[in-house]
């Protein structure tokens, strides 16, 4: 089976030796995105809400780059570094997807990189 990387910038660089998202077959896997601004790889300041609509903004970016949509998701993995920022992070989710809902986990860590309070990872399967 074939790979392909996916990439565009309308989504923040990779800050580490990996890719935005890799495709294989009909399958995408998305590497983890932090609230970085794609325009200037700044983290974006503000509340956990900014921050997460920023996330899945440049998950919507890197979806559309690979061919799909944020209605084509899976399965979505959410690290926060405060659990009580769990009914804000699902509100703004809610903003994203609409039923059937995606997989999806939520994990608390003690941190992330670049200082974020949420990062997404995903999977999304084309048709």
């Amino acid at each position: 089976m074939s790979r392909s990387i996916i990439s565009t910038d309308k989504a923040p660089a990779a800050i580490g030796p990996y890719s935005q998202a890799v495709r294989a077959g009909n399958t995408v896997y998305f590497s983890g995105q932090i609230p970085l601004n794609p325009a200037t790889g700044e983290l974006v300041q503000g509340n956990i809400d900014l921050q997460t609509r920023r996330v899945f903004d440049n998950l919507k970016a890197v979806a559309e780059a690979a061919g799909g949509a944020l209605s084509d998701v899976v399965r979505v993995g959410i690290y926060v570094t405060d659990l009580a920022n769990f009914a804000a992070v699902n509100a703004v989710m809610a903003e994203y997807f609409a039923t059937p809902y995606p997989a999806r986990s939520t994990i608390q860590v003690s941190a992330l990189p670049k200082g974020a309070e949420v990062e997404v990872d995903a999977v999304m399967v084309l048709g």
